[in-house]
């Protein structure tokens, strides 16, 4: 398990392989917020933080079969 407090903004989000998602924008309660950048439609979008599978060098792992929000990667 990781310490929420470790999700930092800037940090790169990555699916499970690595292969980038995001970039966190901000840590919303118990939400991840991604920056805008990162999405095609311009749109904020959001990942839960039960969804994070571990924190490694500074990058955010998402878990197995994660969906990934519309607009992003």
């Amino acid at each position: 398990m990781f310490e929420k407090l470790r999700i930092k903004e800037h940090m790169e989000i990555a699916d499970n392989n690595g292969r980038h998602v995001g970039t966190v924008d901000e840590l919303v309660g118990d939400r991840i917020k991604l920056t805008r950048s990162d999405s095609g439609d311009g749109a904020h979008h959001f990942l839960d933080i039960a969804q994070v599978d571990r924190i490694e060098d500074n990058r955010i792992y998402l878990k197995v079969g994660t969906p990934i929000p519309i607009g992003i990667g």
